[in-house]
């Protein structure tokens, strides 16, 4: 299973969050592909495996992506909507900023979520999106209607 995994910038004190986030990852037999300047962050501070692939934008996210993890607040976990545009890539999102009213997963509940996200025992919440048609270019590339996104772990 692949997961790509998005975001913004590696605070210091979120240094031993990422590192627990990407062991778990290697304990479940999850690989990571990583935003390329996130990835240029983390080294040096994080263990990543010299193999570890990553992607520039929507275009790198082939179908042997399964899912996407935002790491950081809602506006992180918003930027990442739009790298997944049509396709059909579900969205975990984990706060690491203050408030979480999108990436509703806390820094406590990484273990727990990569463990669901393993064995497929999570929950989806569709959610939908305004989309705007304007006659001039507003937004680069909108993203569709609607998205998957992992809210809640655990059973079904």
């Amino acid at each position: 299973m692949k997961a790509a995994i998005y975001s913004r910038v590696l605070g210091d004190e979120q240094v031993g969050d990422v590192q627990l986030f990407l062991d778990e990852l290697a304990q479940h037999g999850i690989e990571p592909v990583i935003f390329d300047q996130y990835l240029d962050q983390l080294r040096g501070k994080v263990m990543v495996p010299s193999t570890t692939r990553s992607f520039a934008g929507p275009g790198d996210l082939g179908p042997d992506i399964e899912f996407i993890i935002s790491l950081g607040g809602d506006g992180t976990l918003l930027d990442t909507v739009t790298l997944v545009q049509d396709k059909n890539i579900s969205i975990m999102g984990i706060n690491f900023g203050r408030l979480g009213f999108l990436a509703s997963i806390g820094r406590d509940e990484v273990k727990a979520a990569v463990k669901a996200m393993a064995k497929r025992t999570y929950v989806v919440d569709k959610r939908t999106l305004i989309h705007l048609d304007a006659s001039i270019p507003l937004f680069d590339d909108t993203p569709p209607p609607w998205h998957r996104i992992i809210s809640t772990c655990g059973p079904l």
